[in-house]
């Protein structure tokens, strides 16, 4: 079997993402109405949100590479007809929850990624023979969050300085590990939001 690596994996799906944008308003208009946080963690509120989803079960750089694909193809599929309701799509980069990080070896891992659509949104059609694209909405309310700067492989760092943060803000950790994707894979400057549900304790 040929391994694709996660980096090409993102790199394609960001890509596609593109695409998406296109289909929805220009490069312009996604630079202004997208902002990442600054390289400091942040405890902030934020609301739910929609997402067509996928699942992936094993090591991210074999099985992402041929589903993580269907999200796109799905998405892709539905924006004229909501453009003729003058519904907008959002503007959000991929994002994906790993509840195994640090718990089981890779090959093990559930992989789920998510790319934000309107809550106008109530069905998706199926693109992809043998991948399943669900909704789902993403809770969130009190996160805490870090942008990391740099590879994907160091980012260890940047997750216990963002886990030190939450625990000397008087929070603790209640949601799965998640990470939003900001810029290309091979990019100079890397950008990726560590991201946690937490509350008080």
């Amino acid at each position: 079997m040929v391994q694709v690596s996660l980096k090409n994996v993102l790199l394609f799906s960001i890509a596609a993402s593109l695409i998406f944008l296109l289909g929805c308003g220009s490069g312009d208009e996604q630079a202004e109405e997208y902002v990442a946080p600054p390289p400091e963690p942040e405890i902030l509120d934020m609301p739910s949100q929609k997402m067509a989803v996928i699942y992936t079960k094993g090591d991210p750089s074999i099985v992402a590479g041929r589903e993580v694909p269907a999200i796109f193809a799905s998405v892709n599929a539905i924006i004229p007809y909501y453009e003729e309701k003058g519904v907008e799509f959002p503007r959000d980069p991929l994002r994906a929850r790993w509840p195994d990080l640090g718990h089981l070896p890779r090959e093990e891992w559930t992989g789920i990624w998510g790319l934000p659509i309107p809550f106008a949104v109530d069905s998706l059609p199926q693109e992809t023979e043998g991948v399943q694209v669900k909704i789902e909405v993403w809770e969130y309310g009190k996160v805490a969050q870090l942008l990391h700067l740099g590879p994907y492989a160091n980012e260890g760092p940047t997750i216990e300085r963002l886990k030190k943060f939450v625990e000397e803000s008087g929070y603790e950790i209640i949601g799965m590990h998640e990470e939003e994707y900001i810029t290309l894979p091979g990019a100079p400057d890397p950008k990726t939001i560590i991201r946690y549900r937490v509350r008080e304790k």
